[in-house]
């Protein structure tokens, strides 16, 4: 019965197609990896080189030169494949095929090309460079890399943020502390029945005294606001680069020592609540004599 099925001369019929598609995987393959290896360990490091020594203060123009040369060896690779497998002829020939690539492009070009054009931008910005320390309104940190969609921004918190690159062309940004120093600021809340002058004194020594705060610029304090239930007072210290230094544990520290200094000069750090009770009761026995006043608690 399958016999009957089956036209005559099948077997060779089956095995001729899968000798064909094999060739034809076969060559794909070598005209991949020839164009694939001589672009990626050949082309991209030599331009690359190139490029590094007529920008040697701009890093950002190399990480993006090697990105985009990536992307374009593995297309012109493809290209190569689908020309030595034998099918160059689908790329002038076939209308159905240029339609689909049209369409993809149509549907796809709006956010793929605004992405590639933003980081263009930010590649050409003589402010913004690899290894600077930013701010965006969505966080903060320093930029490791330009790529074809993603900026790769490092935080202080060592963790990698892939930030579009059309967030950072379409909103405010900022670099406000260089490439080797990064800015801390702390604000203390003080009672207003304590000597602020005092206060301003032993916050700057206490910022002073840290191990990672740098002595040029000086550390500096101010009265930032007189608010409804205590003062605001601020500090503000440099640290070196901020990634050598692990920016939550110096805030922590920073705190740490500021408690304790305040508690060994007998400042108090305001109140919780605007209501502050303070005073002694006295408790009389029956016949009216006062006995010994008791502190607030007891």
């Amino acid at each position: 019965m399958i016999g009957q099925l089956l036209p005559p001369n099948w077997l060779p019929d089956v095995v001729s197609a899968y000798d064909q598609v094999l060739s034809e995987l076969f060559w794909f393959t070598v005209g991949f990896a020839v164009i694939y290896l001589v672009g990626r360990f050949a082309v991209v490091p030599a331009v690359g080189r190139v490029v590094r020594s007529r920008n040697r203060n701009n890093p950002t123009i190399e990480t993006a030169t090697r990105t985009y040369l990536r992307v374009i060896v593995i297309s012109f690779a493809t290209l190569t494949g689908v020309i030595a497998a034998g099918y160059g002829s689908v790329f002038s020939e076939s209308a159905v095929v240029i339609a689909a690539i049209t369409f993809v492009f149509g549907i796809s070009g709006q956010q793929v090309f605004g992405s590639l054009i933003s980081g263009m931008f930010l590649v050409a910005d003589p402010d913004f460079n690899v290894g600077d320390w930013i701010e965006w309104p969505g966080g903060e940190g320093t930029v490791e890399a330009v790529d074809f969609r993603v900026t790769r921004v490092r935080t202080r918190d060592n963790e990698t943020v892939s930030v579009p690159n059309t967030e950072l062309t379409s909103n405010a940004l900022t670099r406000p502390y260089g490439r080797t120093r990064y800015r801390v600021t702390e604000k203390v809340y003080v009672a207003y029945y304590e000597d602020t002058e005092r206060a301003l004194l032993e916050l700057r020594q206490t910022a002073e005294h840290g191990d990672a705060v740098l002595d040029d610029p000086p550390p500096n304090t101010r009265v930032l606001d007189l608010g409804e239930n205590a003062i605001t007072i601020q500090a503000e210290f440099w640290i070196g680069d901020p990634m050598d230094a692990d920016i939550v544990t110096v805030r922590s520290d920073f705190r740490r020592r500021v408690k304790r200094r305040f508690d060994e000069a007998g400042i108090t750090l305001a109140p919780p609540s605007a209501q502050l009770l303070s005073g002694e009761i006295t408790v009389t026995d029956r016949d009216g004599d006062p006995s010994t006043p008791k502190p607030d608690g007891a």
